[in-house]
């Protein structure tokens, strides 16, 4: 779990000047809505893509908007924060199997990690390992916190349903995304190069930097990170020689990177100004291809022929 001055969370602070008014979840708004969630209820909350299993410790009704004070079940009352309706879930059936849907997703390298990346990443921990976290000492909590190491992406809710759905897709429902695709990675970073530099004016170097990155994170961490067992073979058989994946794969598997590097920035020294610039421009990029999802994404996957062969061969 990152910061909680990370992800969104900065605006969602308690520190109002006195301004907001407390009422109690069950009551309306002015405009006669009712708070969604109730105090003391058992939820699920997200913090950056994955979610935690939570409970809203109070409510208060801000500018015509609810916000909830949550506590992550199992962590530290560090973590605590208010956050907006958009961030909760119902704890049901079916949004526990989301919850599970993005745990496996950020989870499925966590044998590959290093004991230090173990240690300051619990946010593809479960439960179990955040109650280990309360034993620390107090120095290790503060460098779990660091800014270096809290570095979190708020992804738009659009886009963490399209996680979800393509997990689904490929794990439950033995289907592939149908490569190559159009627009693939390289196609949507130019799209979002331009389309910076007519909402800008200019082609930003910072920016141009920023996708270069991205592109040769997405080179790199492709097959060892962000595949699932039943693609690889399909990876196998389109990446050849000395083609990029970036100029085969698409959407679907630029969104899994983003998941990611928080963890891969992990091993990069920045200054906080710095990393903090770097979360804005992700956020915008995210919100790019939030805005183009209709276009970017496949809406269904092809299915796929021997996968379960495929994978008792590995």
């Amino acid at each position: 779990m990152g910061s909680s001055n990370t992800g969104g969370a900065k605006d969602e602070s308690p520190a109002d000047g006195g301004k907001a008014r407390a009422v109690r979840s069950g009551s309306e708004s002015p405009d006669g809505a009712a708070a969604t969630y109730f105090e003391g209820e058992k939820v699920l909350a997200y913090h950056g893509p994955a979610i935690y299993e939570a409970k809203v410790q109070k409510s208060e009704l801000r500018k015509d908007e609810w916000k909830y004070f949550v506590h992550y079940l199992g962590w530290s009352k560090n973590w605590d924060e208010w956050v907006g309706a958009d961030r909760l879930l119902k704890y049901n059936e079916g949004n526990i199997r989301k919850q599970q849907a993005l745990k496996k997703h950020s989870s499925a390298d966590k044998n590959a990690k290093s004991g230090r990346t173990t240690q300051n990443k619990p946010k593809g921990s479960t439960v179990t390992r955040g109650k280990k976290r309360k034993g620390q000492s107090s120095i290790e909590e503060k460098e779990t916190r660091s800014p270096e190491k809290a570095f979190t992406i708020q992804f738009p809710l659009t886009l963490k349903q399209q996680l979800v759905d393509d997990w689904e897709f490929v794990t439950q429902l033995g289907k592939l995304v149908k490569l190559p695709r159009t627009p693939n990675v390289d196609e949507i970073l130019k799209k979002y190069l331009e389309y910076r530099s007519k909402k800008d004016g200019m082609v930003a170097d910072p920016i141009a930097e920023v996708l270069k990155g991205i592109r040769c994170y997405f080179d790199k961490a492709l097959l060892p990170m962000l595949l699932y067992k039943k693609e690889r073979q399909q990876y196998h058989e389109v990446v050849t020689d000395n083609i990029s994946p970036s100029t085969i794969y698409g959407a679907e598997h630029l969104l899994r990177l983003f998941v990611k590097l928080p963890e891969l920035l992990t091993y990069v020294n920045m200054e906080e100004e710095t990393l903090t610039k770097l979360q804005q421009k992700l956020l915008d990029f995210l919100k790019f291809l939030q805005k183009n999802q209709s276009s970017f994404f496949l809406s269904a996957y092809e299915g796929a022929k021997d996968v379960d062969e495929a994978d008792e061969e590995e």
